[in-house]
């Protein structure tokens, strides 16, 4: 039994037929609220950075709020912590728009707007093609990749793993799996 959907059980061989895209979540403390000038850099480009990644190829969906964006979700107690999450067709096609295109001129700034973070901010793994990640799931990867290093579960660029790979993983330590910390 490798999942449940609908009172059935999923084979390894179903699981492994699967078609996956790539899911994304990085979170950040900005160092002033959203509507004062210093964030005003960060603030004014948002539209632009974020239709920049929806017409992106290999883009397929991103986290945001009635605003367009998702600087008013809140996902921790702390109001200056920002999430962004995203899916792409493949890994290959969110490098390209991260470190590739002129979001790669707002990442260089990110010390401008962003606290430095003393652990792993940034989280990948896959999902079935027609699933949406919710942000729940995305802290749940983001902190056992702090807790695990890297794994087919939850990963980083320098790491990368492929969707059979991440098909096939069990997580070895499921102790605190589904909470969010």
């Amino acid at each position: 039994m490798y999942g449940e959907k609908e009172g059935r059980r999923f084979t390894f061989e179903f699981i492994m037929n699967m078609q996956y895209h790539l899911a994304q979540v990085n979170i950040g403390k900005i160092i002033a609220p959203m509507d004062s000038p210093v964030m005003a850099g960060f603030a004014d480009n948002l539209d632009r950075i974020n239709s920049l990644a929806e017409k992106s190829d290999g883009f397929i969906w991103r986290l945001k709020d009635d605003s367009n964006n998702a600087t008013s979700i809140k996902v921790f107690d702390d109001d200056f912590m920002l999430i962004n999450m995203s899916v792409w067709k493949n890994i290959d096609s969110l490098y390209k728009y991260v470190y590739q295109s002129a979001h790669t001129d707002y990442l260089k700034r990110r010390k401008e707007w962003f606290e430095k973070m003393p652990e792993m901010y940034m989280a990948l793994w896959y999902v079935p093609e027609t699933h949406i990640p919710n942000c729940a799931e995305a802290i749940e990867r983001l902190f056992y990749l702090r807790k695990n290093g890297d794994t087919a579960f939850a990963f980083g660029f320098k790491n990368k793993f492929s969707p059979e790979e991440a098909a096939a993983f069990s997580p070895t330590d499921q102790s605190d799996l589904y909470k969010v910390h």
